[in-house]
């Protein structure tokens, strides 16, 4: 049985509104995606996972979107603010947005600027965790001038104070509906963490974890006539090529994101005629991310964490750069991207005004230098071939998502890690649990319970500087924050730090650039992540879906409200 079927027999609901009667704005009948990593919760403020923060812009939406050329276009907003319109302050600490007027939630409340405020305080509860906290380093405070206006108060001089509220990553949620969910209670909210009232052109029917979201189109939406389908499915579960087929080569349904296949297979699939690939680079790179501390379970709570201790091995420079320099980055790139691959050295590889050449040395594999770095370090290697010193051994355990393309890398690599007397375990986790928002699975990559873990992330828009600032000290996931925050090495240094906040005091973009890329060679020269390839963004649609305008600076989604089926 065919995995559209499935999920209409799973969801009778969904099959009953497909039949019923259809609004004006929902002309098109059905929309179909398939997102091979199912959603787990539909709030982006529990949860980092890309799948996550897409299933939930179709309900919730920011102030503003960045579009497929990475500029801002407003959404909630009645226009960006700037200098130049009086919405930001000539001295850059403030910036004053304006709201639609007579925008409307899906139960048919009035939007206010005190939702935009609730949404702040809710992040930034002490109480609770928040992962896109790095998003309002900085903000002093937000507050409602009126109901339709609301003002962001920087610490300091804020050059680019577009980082709160822009982007599918920092969308308003309803004070009404979360207002006994903020801090410790946050993830206990389940009926709102699963079902968001949102002001966006779908609003949720039903919810199940791991698996698949059903829409309805928003009565209260705010374009006439949008959206062009009456519902729509967000189904997860597979993987990266069953989900290209299902729009390539069985036309089952409309979209399907984050193809992440070979190249040769991909180009077979579209010659059946149903669909045809699209593909834009942004700032996605699939790194390593490396351990600072230990994450051995006879450590109990305190395991990857500053209080169980550093890494017994990857703490040692020697080790971090010997492992970067076994990888043939390029052999990686033709295996399992193609076209959609480049071989990258830096974790900010894009725009090119903030790309560093500084380290390029990656990008030549060299390992008799890695060899001799570990000879040089006193890592011996043993009768078995693995290197090891006062009897620790360089044994890794390599985790990342189910997929592919990823488990091709991961035996790739550890080939090459074999040549300088590195073991390797090999472990993947299904993508609905490892970007997931379950907190009490050990199995989350914030939870990173192993040695390096690899996956790919990037940023909204193309300011860097909220995105860099998820390396800082108080990033780092733990307990005390409910495993939540950016920092995955848990890389803790206050000069990288003390750069972060300069940033946030630097106006000039040439000075700009200057800081961020070298935030960005402090991390790649400490070692505290492995970049291997900067990835193009791949999805697929049907041959009869409309509007879609690819974007790697937001949500592929951002546009939904547009897509139409072609007559």
């Amino acid at each position: 049985m065919h995995i559209l079927k499935k999920t209409l027999l799973a969801t009778g609901a969904m099959a009953l509104m497909a039949g019923g009667v259809q609004t004006a704005s929902g002309a098109d009948g059905q929309l179909n995606i398939l997102y091979w990593q199912a959603s787990s919760i539909l709030n982006p403020y529990l949860s980092g996972g890309t799948k996550d923060i897409e299933a939930s812009s179709m309900v919730l939406e920011p102030l503003a979107y960045y579009d497929e050329n990475g500029a801002m276009v407003p959404a909630l907003a009645a226009e960006i603010a700037t200098v130049e319109n009086g919405g930001v302050s000539a001295d850059l600490t403030s910036i004053t947005w304006k709201l639609k007027p007579g925008v409307k939630w899906s139960d048919g409340s009035a939007f206010t600027a005190d939702d935009v405020v609730f949404t702040y305080q809710y992040c930034v509860n002490p109480d609770g965790g928040c992962q896109q906290s790095a998003k309002f380093t900085g903000v002093k405070s937000v507050e409602a001038v009126d109901p339709t206006t609301v003002k962001v108060t920087f610490e300091n001089a804020q050059p680019f104070p577009y980082g709160p509220f822009v982007g599918t990553t920092t969308p308003i949620i309803q004070k009404a509906q979360f207002k006994d969910c903020a801090g410790a209670n946050a993830p206990t909210c389940t009926t709102q963490n699963f079902g968001p009232i949102g002001t966006g052109p779908f609003t949720v029917t039903a919810f199940k974890a791991n698996d698949v979201v059903t829409y309805a189109a928003n009565k209260m939406y705010r374009e006439a006539g949008k959206p062009h389908f009456a519902t729509a499915i967000f189904k997860g579960g597979g993987d990266a090529a069953s989900a290209a087929r299902s729009v390539l080569e069985t036309g089952e349904f409309d979209y399907a994101w984050n193809l992440q296949v070979e190249p040769e297979v991909l180009a077979q699939m579209v010659a059946a005629g149903k669909g045809k690939v699209v593909t834009s680079f942004g700032t996605s790179v699939e790194r390593l991310m490396v351990q600072s501390m230990n994450p051995s379970a006879d450590l109990g709570d305190k395991r990857a964490t500053k209080e169980g201790g550093p890494h017994p091995f990857l703490s040692d420079p020697a080790v971090r750069k010997a492992l970067s320099l076994a990888i043939d980055r390029q052999v990686l790139v033709e295996a399992g991207y193609g076209k959609a691959g480049q071989v990258t050295c830096n974790v900010l590889p894009a725009p090119a005004i903030y790309a560093s050449t500084a380290n390029d040395s990656c990008k030549t594999q060299d390992v008799a230098a890695a060899n001799k770095l570990l000879d040089d370090a006193g890592w011996a290697k043993g009768s078995d071939g693995i290197r090891a010193k006062d009897g620790v051994r360089i044994s890794i355990l390599y985790q990342t998502s189910t997929n592919g393309v990823r488990q091709g890398t991961q035996a790739l690599v550890k080939q090459m890690w074999a040549a300088i007397g590195v073991e390797a375990e090999l472990k993947n986790i299904s993508a609905s649990v490892f970007f997931g928002g379950d907190q009490s699975s050990p199995d989350t990559f914030q939870k990173f319970f192993a040695d390096i873990e690899m996956y790919t992330n990037n940023f909204d828009g193309t300011d860097p500087e909220k995105y860099m600032a998820n390396w800082q000290c108080s990033e780092i996931p733990s307990p005390s924050n409910n495993w939540l925050g950016g920092n995955m090495p848990r890389y803790c240094n206050a000069d990288y730090d003390a750069l972060v906040a300069e940033m946030g005091k630097t106006a000039s973009l040439e000075k700009r650039a200057a800081l961020a890329m070298k935030m960005n060679d402090m991390l790649m020269q400490y070692g505290a992540m492995i970049p291997l390839i900067h990835r193009g963004d791949v999805s697929a649609h049907s041959n009869t879906l409309e509007g879609v305008r690819m974007n790697s600076w937001d949500s592929e989604l951002w546009n939904v409200q547009d897509w139409s089926r072609k007559k």
